[in-house]
């Protein structure tokens, strides 16, 4: 099975519509899949509801696609450093489902699990557990997440073999691994493709049983969400 597209755009071909639910993986602005999402933005599909860590910034990551608003619904832990997430969210534009960062990687690992749902102590007696069911267990109350099964799944890694192995690197790794395992279908853009064969089987974070597509995406310019400087003090 040839996994190897020549770009983001060829890669998505026939696998986005209106609507669907998308899984991304990231954090902040380490290990966004910023060429498939440029490629989701380009194509038009609206009404997307996104799985993600959060929402980018302003102008980077989904950030992009809140600007061209195509996103009806965020499933985050962390809304901050995004205006424009803001200003929907308020004005009653955008859905936002809140989910505490542990539960959102759990309900992804989950969902790639085939688990339909679990319980957790994350959220009780809070606004999280409303609407949810409660059970006992030994005496304590948990509440009931459901795994998230998205229609597609977009990820950024390091390396990645043809057969679609893949290895994330150090902080990189974060949400980008379950985010892969839950989708129906898994693309993953990466900084360096290399023969089958070529990583040591010891070192690989994602099976390419879980990727059906890849996309080499470098060069990557190295962005920082912010930059913080000081002045030089006189000698």
């Amino acid at each position: 099975m040839k996994k190897l597209y020549p770009s983001a755009e060829a890669a998505l071909d026939g696998l986005l519509r209106d609507g669907m639910l998308i899984a991304s993986g990231g954090f902040g602005l380490c290990g966004i899949p910023e060429r498939l999402l440029d490629a989701i933005r380009d194509s038009g599909v609206t009404g997307l509801t996104f799985a993600s860590n959060n929402a980018g910034i302003d102008n980077e990551g989904i950030g992009k696609l809140l600007r061209t608003h195509q996103v009806k619904k965020m499933i985050s832990s962390y809304v901050g450093e995004n205006k424009e997430f803001e200003r929907q969210f308020l004005s009653g534009e955008l859905e936002v489902e809140f989910c505490p960062q542990g539960t959102l990687a759990e309900r992804l690992r989950a969902g790639g699990a085939g688990i339909p749902g679990f319980y957790t102590k994350t959220g009780v007696g809070t606004q999280v557990a409303e609407g949810k069911e409660v059970k006992s267990f030994g005496g304590q109350d948990y509440i009931l997440e459901e795994g998230i099964f998205a229609d597609l799944s977009v990820v950024k890694a390091w390396k990645a073999d043809e057969s679609g192995n893949v290895v994330f690197r150090k902080t990189a790794r974060n949400f980008n691994v379950p985010a892969a395992t839950c989708g129906k279908v898994c693309v993953v853009e990466v900084e360096e493709i290399v023969p089958t064969g070529a990583l040591d089987p010891d070192h690989i974070h994602l099976p390419g049983v879980y990727v059906q597509r890849l996309v080499l995406g470098a060069p990557y310019d190295k962005k920082i969400e912010f930059t913080t400087t000081r002045e030089r003090e006189s000698a």
